[in-house]
């Protein structure tokens, strides 16, 4: 590789690699992806301390630069967090390979057989902020769904990638397959992104995993085509016929579970006929647990709860933060969510099933949820080992983002000699 000075080149030389990569992995046995991950996994827990120890210098980094206390949760790795790695990368391994499945085959009149079939997509860009364990699971899920990809993790985890990257690397090695289907971009300058966005003689698509900043920027500078992730503007609705004891509990866990991650409760709506009961329980409960409670008029009596501003609307605090307001139903908490949400994840609490209804159809978010801790918006708890992240636009991926989804398809047409008339 040239001199790391010459940014453009380096980035060309990575593109290049991964180009022929993605040539071998695409017609790469399902055995031999699966060997890779499974020895990435054991690499990463052989070599858990030297990754702990690298972490440790990110974190000082991370420190140094000012990074909230939810930001820092999202950096840290521990023994626990390094054992969830290789946990998501033997689960990614146990699926079934996505690469050849066919997706619908039929019979034409004109004696021609016809399969759609998945396909690998071909080289992909991942570039995301703090979170170092997106380098394992942007890695795995390319790696299975037969494609090349170069990682452009965040100036704080470089430390953090780069080991665990070092892993993946291994896993490659011992299965015979090329190095390069899984390379980490080894410079923490921002020139090297903008190359990313701009490679379309290498690279077929890019996932930007991070904060509304990072996301525009992807998107206002990207020549390749973009799986959008934008921020998590979540909300919970309690309807006036919630369980009472169910929505303590699930707006808790929402919230308070881990304040850093996209599926975190960011708004609380409640409904009028329950503000002064359940409502007031709610917002006492959050203040109890350390949470600010920025509150309209209709909750803002409550002791200990802040005014909330304009500003409150439709925002992601990532932090022990959250916006409440009174609203006079479900349809009046769907206009909010369709006004201030960002399409990722947004759930109601009730027992109402005509309001579960409503709120299902009209609500047009990514993920909708009844009844349940929006902390569950996460590809390894919907069956799919990990993601690479939750795509919030509508083209071609939806949701989280597994390996399947990392598939495009092709048409396979046999004949029987045939001619068109």
């Amino acid at each position: 590789m040239k001199d790391m000075d010459d940014i453009p080149a380096m980035m060309q030389a990575l593109g290049r690699s991964a180009r022929d990569a993605a040539r071998a992995l695409a017609i790469a046995p399902a055995a031999q992806k699966t060997a890779a991950l499974m020895a990435a996994a054991d690499a990463v827990w052989a070599r858990r301390e030297e990754i702990i120890e690298a972490n440790g210098k990110d974190m000082a980094y991370g420190r140094d630069k000012g990074l909230s206390d939810a930001m820092l949760d999202r950096l840290m790795l521990d023994e626990a967090r390094i054992e969830g790695i290789c946990a998501g990368l033997r689960a990614v391994a146990g699926q079934d390979d996505p690469v050849g499945e066919v997706l619908a085959e039929w019979e034409r009149p004109t004696g021609l057989s016809i399969r759609r079939v998945r396909t690998p997509l071909g080289v992909v860009g991942v570039i995301y902020e703090s979170r170092p364990n997106v380098t394992a699971d942007a890695g795995a899920l390319c790696l299975k769904s037969g494609n090349a990809v170069i990682l452009r993790g965040g100036s704080e985890s470089f430390h953090s990638s780069g080991a665990i990257h070092g892993c993946l690397v291994e896993g490659l090695v011992s299965a015979g397959l090329p190095q390069e289907a899984i390379q980490l971009v080894p410079t923490r300058d921002r020139a090297a992104v903008a190359e990313l966005l701009t490679m379309t003689d290498y690279v077929d698509v890019i996932v930007p995993r991070g904060g509304k900043g990072l996301v525009g920027l992807v998107q206002r500078e990207a020549r390749v085509p973009v799986f959008a992730h934008l921020e998590g503007i979540v909300h919970i609705y309690v309807d006036a016929a919630a369980d009472p004891k169910m929505a303590m509990e699930v707006v808790l866990n929402a919230k308070t579970r881990r304040t850093g991650i996209c599926g975190a409760a960011e708004c609380l709506l409640i409904h009028r006929d329950i503000a002064d009961t359940l409502g007031r329980d709610l917002i006492e409960m959050l203040i109890a647990a350390g949470v600010e409670v920025r509150a309209d008029e209709g909750l803002s009596g409550i002791a200990g709860t802040v005014p909330a501003g304009a500003e409150d609307w439709g925002r992601e605090y990532l932090d022990s933060i959250i916006a409440a307001r009174v609203v006079d139903g479900v349809q009046e908490a769907i206009g909010h969510i369709a006004r201030y949400g960002s399409n990722h994840t947004d759930c109601i609490l009730t027992e109402d099933a005509a309001a579960v209804e409503l709120f299902f159809a009209e609500v047009d978010s990514a993920i909708v949820m009844h009844n349940a801790s929006t902390q569950f918006a996460d590809g390894g708890e919907f069956g799919m080992g990990a993601e690479i992240g939750i795509a919030t636009g509508k083209m071609h991926a939806r949701g989280p983002v597994g390996a399947a989804q990392l598939t495009s398809f092709k048409y396979q047409v046999t004949g029987r000699g045939s001619v068109r008339a």
